[in-house]
């Protein structure tokens, strides 16, 4: 009857497909799918263990060395009758691949790799029916973190940095069981063993403690009807998403087309707006959504053109600061150069032109954990630097024996662009606003200053979006691409679309507005998620509950 109702909460909530696969196995390890004949867990046990002999005899698994047990901390959350787990080393064989995959010969035999989609290979590893872990760390860089276990049978090659997890006895514990489990679980019972600094690692040892439940045949089979509806609703969902981005996309991009004109515009933006919130369904895809209204306002179609408003190279002309190199420098960009047309009143001008003062800053070594109070002196890092946003928490404590560098605290008004690290952290751009005392910013950043009474917050804008950010995007150097950089001289180069003075700000507070939605939007999504996490885990700790039956009432 359980499975009957799992079943039906699961086709009524097809978008959390991880979520309810974790409540499903939850059921099958509280019992909810067992038959009245299932055997006991120790029944279980020992027809594994003499498989595992008779395994152990022919030399095809090594002989287990000492005893594992299995302790309550060990379980992952929500459970703790120790009495059905065992440690993994118990009952499978952990492995790790014997192939290269850089060296990977391509053949007929699928070769497991840590991306989703297999490669092949010229020779196979193993031929059996296993779970896939990888041993490293999917971010690296000091982070444990596992993006996905693979499920793999027949004859197939495996990277050596991946394990396979092969059952000793098939028909007892199924290896498409342990995929399931340890994939639902795989923060709690994979993640929390990995070690390491740089290099965060799994070793098979500390796999082999995991603990894994005991289940019957009988509720493995029924687990088995109730992942591959999963997968159907999976692959379904999949399906959705690809349409509805696909649609996003479209909408989206018609409003920032170039053949798009100022008569189409309406109609364009009346669609979208029209189709996005039935579109819009995870809080990812707001982020597309920012993009766009960034796109919009360096372009000239966010907010109306006044003809009365006055060029900006006049204004920028009439300032007795510009040095005279800098004056050279004004006058406006031809096609070529700009490679977009912009609206009669704007102009396209190298970064160079428009701003005073650029420099990077200081790179002492510091201790990696914030200031305790404003007293002590601190180093932003790059990541106090996203896209129009500026956050002062991020940064390192300047240790006491070093003398701090006053000349390179961010004041309010700074223009800051991150000048070196990961490809996709490099050029980021934002202003300082709020005060930062005693807060120095790093020679991975480059500061500087908008001209006279150019909108600071509309100069990052443009540097974020449009041909500008592609331009920093085509500008960027570097061996590889978690440590690129982009330098002064081609920042300075990089073309700036500029309106009017007054438009800028009408701009800004346009984008400001819309950005306002935006965050409202996403924490919706994101409370929507949350109180959806809440009912699973609500749901799951029903599932491991052998006492009562009420699902009808969580549901």
């Amino acid at each position: 009857m359980i499975g009957k109702e799992l079943e039906a909460a699961i086709g009524d909530a097809p978008e959390h497909i991880a979520g309810l696969r974790k409540l499903a196995v939850a059921f099958a390890i509280g019992g909810r799918l067992d038959a009245p004949s299932t055997a006991a867990p120790e029944e279980l046990l020992a027809q594994i263990d003499a498989a595992r002999s008779k395994l152990e005899r022919a030399g095809k698994v090594k002989k287990r060395k000492g005893g594992l047990t299995v302790q309550p901390e060990h379980l992952p959350e929500a459970f703790d009758d120790v009495s059905r787990f065992v440690p993994l080393a118990k009952i499978a064989s952990i492995e790790k691949g014997k192939t290269g995959i850089k060296q990977a010969v391509a053949g007929e035999f699928p070769l497991v790799v840590t991306a989703a989609a297999r490669e092949t290979c010229d020779h196979f590893d193993f031929d059996a029916a296993a779970a896939i872990i990888p041993l490293v760390s999917s971010t690296g860089h000091g982070n444990a973190s596992i993006n996905r276990l693979h499920y793999q049978e027949g004859k197939f090659a495996l990277g050596t940095i991946l394990a396979a997890v092969v059952p000793h006895d098939p028909d007892a514990i199924s290896a498409r069981f342990l995929f399931e489990y340890l994939s639902a679980f795989k923060d709690e019972l994979l993640v929390s063993r990995m070690t390491g600094t740089a290099n965060v690692t799994l070793t098979i040892g500390r796999i082999g403690e995991v603990p894994v439940p005991l289940l019957s045949a009988e509720a493995q089979s029924k687990l088995d009807e109730l992942m591959a509806l999963c997968d159907r609703l999976e692959e379904a969902r999949q399906t959705r998403e690809e349409v509805r981005d696909k649609l996003t996309s479209a909408s989206l991009a018609r409003l920032t087309a170039p053949d798009t004109t100022a008569e189409d515009f309406p109609t364009h933006a009346a669609f979208a707006l029209e189709a996005l919130p039935a579109l819009t369904t995870r809080p990812d895809q707001i982020k597309t959504l920012r993009q766009t209204i960034l796109n919009l306002a360096v372009c000239g179609k966010l907010v109306e053109q006044d003809a009365a408003d006055e060029p900006v190279l006049d204004s920028l002309l009439g300032l007795e600061e510009v040095p005279a190199k800098t004056r050279k420098l004004l006058r406006p960009l031809n096609s070529a150069e700009s490679a977009s047309d912009l609206p009669q009143s704007w102009v396209w001008l190298p970064l160079g032109a428009i701003i005073r003062g650029m420099d990077a800053g200081w790179s002492p070594q510091c201790e990696n954990h914030p200031r305790s109070n404003n007293d002590e002196w601190g180093v932003l890092k790059t990541t106090a630097v996203q896209a129009l946003a500026f956050d002062p928490m991020q940064h390192k404590l300047l240790p006491s024996k070093l003398k701090p560098r006053p000349e390179y605290q961010a004041e309010v008004g700074d223009i800051l662009v991150t000048r070196a690290g990961p490809k996709n952290r490099v050029g980021v751009s934002c202003v300082v606003d709020v005060p930062c005392p005693k807060l120095m910013i790093s020679d991975k950043l480059i500061r500087f200053h908008a001209l006279g009474d150019l909108s600071p917050r509309y100069v990052a804008l443009t540097l974020n979006a449009g041909i500008t950010f592609e331009r920093i995007e085509a500008a960027k150097s570097g061996m590889a691409v978690m440590q690129m950089n982009v330098s002064q001289v081609k920042l300075k180069a990089i073309p700036v679309p500029l309106p009017p003075l007054a438009e800028q700000h009408r701009i800004v507070a346009k984008v400001d507005a819309l950005m306002a939605l935006c965050d409202r939007l996403e924490a919706a999504l994101t409370t929507a998620d949350t109180a959806r996490a809440h009912l699973l885990e609500a749901l799951l700790h029903d599932a491991l509950d052998p006492v009562t039956e009420t699902l009808e009432a969580a549901e």
